[in-house]
């Protein structure tokens, strides 16, 4: 178990600037990922350091980001202005969240402007939705993984939270620093100092030219 990436929600109208914008900031280059089909989404995603990426992620205009738990935690978030949706954790082998939570795994898969094709598991979502600060759970069945399209030059090196490390913790059936990693630090911060709200309040990364925090 380990931190995959983290997600970060735009409408469609400002998924460009978006893109540029923090693109900028990181002094890095965000790659075109594609349409997820099944989940009605597309998203853009900008390789880090340490096996994991920053994913861009906009609602479309179509049945599945209504009708699909992924969909519609996107949609809502776009909904409610953008911002932070998730962090996500990898895992080897899904079957075992899949005993642990009593339901089975979506299927993922997006194609790539290049003609690639990305598949993965994913479970989890429905508690992302219910509560923002519970991550989903992905693994990966493509061996081209987001972290490698392309150079990593920046690094996640801090995430601020605001939950309940106990509840996240029950939630991953494993220890925190075991699933988020040693080398990230989190900081938690209250609901009330974040208007009520749980979940990813920034994020931390440090770039060539410095860290820059990302909220």
């Amino acid at each position: 178990m380990r931190l995959d990436h983290v997600s970060y929600v735009t409408s469609h109208d400002q998924l460009a600037d978006t893109v540029q914008r923090l693109g900028a900031r990181l002094g890095s280059t965000f790659v075109d990922g594609g349409i997820h089909p099944r989940f009605g989404t597309r998203n853009f995603t900008l390789p880090l350091q340490n096996g994991h990426y920053l994913e861009v992620v906009c609602p479309l205009d179509h049945p599945s980001s209504d009708s699909t738990p992924f969909g519609k935690a996107v949609s809502q978030r776009a909904a409610e202005g953008g911002g932070w949706l998730t962090w996500v954790v990898a895992v080897d082998d899904v079957s075992k969240i899949e005993k642990r939570l009593g339901r089975a795994a979506v299927d993922g898969h997006r194609t790539k402007p290049d003609g690639k094709d990305l598949a993965w598991k994913q479970i989890g979502v429905l508690g992302t939705l219910e509560d923002k600060q519970l991550p989903f759970f992905i693994e990966w069945l493509s061996l081209d993984h987001p972290s490698t399209d392309g150079k990593a030059i920046a690094k996640i090196v801090k995430v601020e939270i605001a939950g309940d490390e106990s509840r996240i913790e029950e939630w991953l059936g494993s220890e925190l620093h075991a699933a988020i990693g040693s080398d990230v630090e989190v900081e938690w911060v209250s609901a009330s100092a974040n208007d009520g709200d749980s979940g990813i309040v920034a994020v931390h990364v440090m770039t060539p030219s410095g860290v820059v925090r990302l909220d």
